[in-house]
């Protein structure tokens, strides 16, 4: 089947790798890198040895990562802007070389394909904590750099509409498309209590550049160099927002959990970080901080729920519906510890967690049964 974006995306890359170096570099493959949760698609064109050896021109890699963003459906313009931004803050964001708006096209810099995940998911197995430590620490300070060098007013505002917006898609795409739920007053009014609790929380925290999906995922280890800050990717939808957004993204990762105890030793560590480098007044209690961290990572994974439903129902990626059982967890235990959420906890509980393990069974078995069709058809082309 022929991919007419594709093609445009290799002809368009070569014409700009051709342009920056001055030279032919003759019919270049695009490898596929990645797609991930967004309309973007992500290739590798390769430079032979021979053409890298012949340039006289300082920095120039062995690879290059091309981007598919069809304008309808990406903002090529914000992610070079954040990219910009994020890159003066400090942060090791990849280089824009080339990108033609019109077209949804970019050339970046290539980070590799060593994604933080792999590395820490290794780090339980082997129980090496000290490499976990490493890992963390460099994360963090890099979120300290962003925080305590970025300008928040390079961003737009995750005020109480967005956060609205956001938290919402737990009952739309969890509650009621995935689950089949049909909510009733008492339901409605339960949620509508608990958002505004949540929401007011948030509004309450120092405000601070925000990547808004800073995880496991989308940080990368620099592959020349481990020790080094990682590389951030997937930040085009930043904001100023809450202090705590980052952190508890990349803490209580939706896609690997730690003991909580770890967890709560490594968000400590950055907040004598936070104070040192005045994010966060000196005077904050560790109390009240961990109240912050909770009540963010509960609204974030209310809306992760409905993002991971609609990626699946709406986007036919069903991949990201084996996370959703680590994610109620997290829901649950953060919202049994606060007084002002138990009548939401046991609701959830009681009336969502039997409906959602029901609901993951069956999807399991379908998708099972539709994957040797898929392998079958995709033999015959």
């Amino acid at each position: 089947m022929t991919d007419p974006r594709r093609e445009a995306l290799q002809a368009w890359g070569r014409e700009c790798l051709e342009e920056l170096l001055g030279r032919d570099i003759g019919n270049n493959h695009l490898e596929v890198v990645s797609g991930d949760a967004s309309f973007r698609r992500y290739f590798r064109m390769r430079l032979p040895a021979q053409i890298i050896q012949a340039s006289a021109l300082p920095g120039i890699a062995d690879s290059y990562i091309l981007v598919d963003a069809p304008p309808e459906k990406e903002d090529c313009q914000r992610f070079a802007r954040v990219a910009d931004a994020l890159r003066e803050a400090g942060l090791f964001a990849p280089v824009i070389h080339d990108v033609d708006y019109h077209l949804g096209f970019m050339l970046l810099q290539d980070f590799g394909d060593t994604l933080y995940l792999p590395g820490l998911l290794q780090t339980q197995v082997d129980n090496d904590s000290q490499r976990a430590d490493r890992f963390y620490a460099q994360a963090i300070d890099a979120l300290l750099d962003l925080q305590a060098q970025g300008n928040p007013d390079n961003f737009p505002a995750y005020d109480q509409a967005l956060l609205h917006t956001e938290i919402t898609l737990f009952d739309d795409w969890f509650c009621q498309q995935f689950l089949g739920l049909q909510l009733d007053t008492s339901a409605w009014t339960l949620l509508e209590r608990t958002y505004a609790f949540l929401e007011e929380s948030a509004l309450e925290q120092t405000i601070v550049c925000v990547h808004r999906d800073y995880h496991s995922r989308n940080l990368m280890v620099r592959e020349e160099n481990e020790n080094q800050p990682p590389g951030v990717v997937d930040f085009q939808d930043a904001v100023a927002g809450p202090y705590t957004y980052d952190l508890v993204s990349l803490l209580r990762d939706c896609y690997i959990v730690w003991p909580e105890p770890q967890v709560q030793q490594w968000a400590l560590s950055y907040l004598e970080k936070a104070k040192s480098r005045g994010i966060v007044p000196d005077s904050y209690e560790a109390e009240d901080f961990l109240r912050d961290f909770d009540l963010m990572g509960l609204q974030r994974h209310l809306k992760v729920l409905g993002i991971f439903c609609r990626l699946y129902l709406r986007d036919g990626k069903p991949r990201y519906l084996e996370d959703l059982p680590r994610v109620m967890d997290y829901v649950l235990r953060v919202a049994d510890k606060y007084s002002e959420l138990q009548e939401f906890a046991q609701w959830f509980r009681a009336c969502l967690i039997p409906l959602a393990l029901q609901k993951l069974a069956e999807t399991a078995r379908e998708t099972a049964k539709e994957t040797p069709k898929e392998n079958s058809k995709e033999a015959t082309t």
